[in-house]
C-alpha cells in the first residue's frame, strides 16, 4: 500500500474561547484575531514535518485548499507544494486539491506544470470543487460550481496535453495557447477527486478514468455504494477499477493503549469537531441542495438506508462530547499500533484500496506531539502498511488488478 499523510495545517493556536459562550467561531473572524507570529510558526513546523515525512519513507503528503478560516492554512496549497518541493526529495506531494470552480484554469495548468517541474515529477494533482464556503467568499454562485469545475478541467487537460489549443466556453475563452513549462510527467501529472457522495462528481471521474476517495470519511455502506457506481460508469467508457482507482482515509492515532489514546487526541478532536470543522460553511445536504451546490438527485443512487449518512449535520459536531469521542474511538485506528494496522488494512481490503491517507493532528496539537506521532506511525506501523498489497474491489463482483 501507498501511505500518504493528510496534513489539514490548521492555525495553530486554540481558538476556543473566541467562540465566547457561541455554538461557533464568529463569521467571518476578524483581523483582530489573527496573529501572524502563530501562522508563521504554523507553517514553519508542518513544513518541519513534511521533511520527517520524507526522511522516514511515507509515500507522500496530502494537503488542501480552504478559505478564510483557522481550519487550515492553505489558501494557496500550490505555495505549500513549491515550499515542499525544495525541501523534500523523494515525497509525492499530493494537492487535494486545487478548487477549480473559483479559480482561472489557464493559470492553475501552469502553476501545476511548474510545480512538476520544481519537484522532478512528484505532483499527484488532485482537483476538487470546493465546500459552500469557498464559492461564498469567491463569489461564485454554487449553482454554477459543478459547470464550471467540468469546463476548468477541460481546458487544464488541453492545456498539459495539446500543442497548441483554443477553447471557447461558458466560463473561459482561450485561443491558441501553448503553455510552457510543460509537466515532467506524461501526459500529465496523475489526477485525483476527492468524493463524498455525490452522483455527478463519481459520473465524471469514471467518464475520465480519475481515481476517488470514495466516501471520503463515510459510512462503509455509503462507501460501498459509491464504489459500485463509479466502477460502472468506469466499465462504461471502456476502464476497469482497480485497487489503484481507490484512495481511503484514515484518521489515526499511536499509543499504548484505547485508554491512552483517547485521552491524549481526544482534546484535539473535540476542538477539531466543535470550532474548526463546521465554520462558515453549510454542511448539511437538504440546505447544499436548496442553495443549487448539489442537485436533488445528486444522492439517488444510493440504497435508501443509506441516504442519513451523506448529511453533514452542524449540530452532530458542534455538541461533540467527550464520551462520543470515546465511542467512536472504539471503532477507530486510535490505539496499539496493532490495532491501527489491522483496523487500517481490513479498511483497505473491504474498499480495494491499495493507497491510504492518514490524519496524524487534526485539531491543531502542539508540533512536538505531531512530529512523535509521525515517528511513531513511521516506526510501528508504516512498514507493514506498506508490505501490505490489495489486489482486488471485492464490492464489485469479479474485480480483480488488471
Amino acid at each position: 500500500m501507498k501511505v500518504f499523510v493528510f496534513d489539514l495545517l490548521p492555525y495553530g493556536e486554540n481558538l476556543e474561547h473566541v467562540k465566547n459562550g457561541a455554538t461557533e467561531l464568529p463569521w467571518p473572524l476578524e483581523k483582530r484575531f489573527f496573529k501572524p507570529e502563530v501562522a508563521a510558526r504554523t507553517y514553519a513546523e508542518h513544513l518541519e514535518a513534511w521533511e520527517e515525512l520524507d526522511r522516514l519513507g511515507f509515500d507522500g503528503v496530502g494537503f488542501n485548499e480552504h478559505h478564510t478560516s483557522p481550519y487550515g492554512l492553505m489558501n494557496s496549497p500550490n505555495l505549500l507544494a513549491a515550499s515542499a518541493a525544495q525541501r523534500t526529495t523523494k515525497l509525492k506531494l499530493l494537492i487535494y486539491g486545487n478548487l477549480l470552480p473559483i479559480h482561472e484554469p489557464l493559470r492553475l495548468a501552469e502553476e501545476i506544470a511548474m510545480l512538476d517541474c520544481l519537484s522532478n515529477g512528484r505532483i499527484i494533482s488532485g482537483f476538487a470543487r470546493g465546500i459552500p464556503r469557498e464559492h461564498n467568499v469567491y463569489n461564485v454562485p454554487l449553482s454554477e460550481s459543478r459547470a464550471r469545475f467540468e469546463e476548468a478541467w477541460e481546458i487544464i487537460r488541453r492545456a498539459w496535453t495539446e500543442e497548441v489549443f483554443s477553447y471557447e466556453g461558458q466560463f473561459w475563452t482561450y485561443k491558441d495557447v501553448s503553455i510552457w513549462p510543460r509537466p515532467v510527467q506524461q501526459p500529465h501529472p496523475p489526477v485525483w477527486v476527492p468524493v463524498t457522495a455525490s452522483k455527478e462528481t463519481i459520473e465524471w471521474a469514471g467518464k475520465h478514468n480519475i481515481p476517488i476517495t470514495p466516501g471520503q470519511g463515510a459510512h462503509r455502506g455509503v462507501r460501498e455504494d459509491v464504489i459500485r457506481y463509479y466502477s460502472r460508469h468506469l466499465e462504461q467508457h471502456g476502464h476497469h477499477i482497480t485497487p489503484g482507482h481507490l484512495v481511503i482515509a484514515a484518521d489515526v492515532y499511536v499509543a499504548d493503549s484505547k485508554e491512552q489514546a483517547v485521552k491524549e487526541a481526544a482534546p484535539y478532536a473535540l476542538y477539531f469537531n466543535r470550532t474548526l470543522f463546521s465554520h462558515g460553511n453549510i454542511t448539511e445536504r437538504d440546505l447544499q441542495a436548496q442553495v443549487g451546490y448539489v442537485s436533488n438527485a445528486s444522492h439517488d443512487y444510493l440504497r435508501p438506508e443509506n441516504v442519513q449518512y451523506v448529511s453533514g449535520n452542524r449540530e452532530r459536531y458542534r455538541g461533540m462530547t467527550l464520551e462520543g469521542i470515546r465511542q467512536q474511538a472504539e471503532n477507530m485506528p486510535w490505539g496499539t499500533a496493532d490495532e491501527i494496522v489491522e483496523r487500517i488494512i481490513s479498511s483497505a481490503d473491504h474498499a480495494g484500496a491499495n493507497q491510504v491517507t492518514v490524519n496524524l493532528n487534526r485539531g491543531a496539537m502542539p508540533h512536538e506531539m505531531f512530529m512523535h506521532q509521525i515517528r511513531r506511525f513511521a516506526s510501528e506501523v508504516l512498514p507493514k502498511l506498506q508490505a501490505h498489497e490489495v489486489t482486488r474491489v471485492p464490492v464489485v463482483e469479479g474485480a480483480a488488478v488488471s
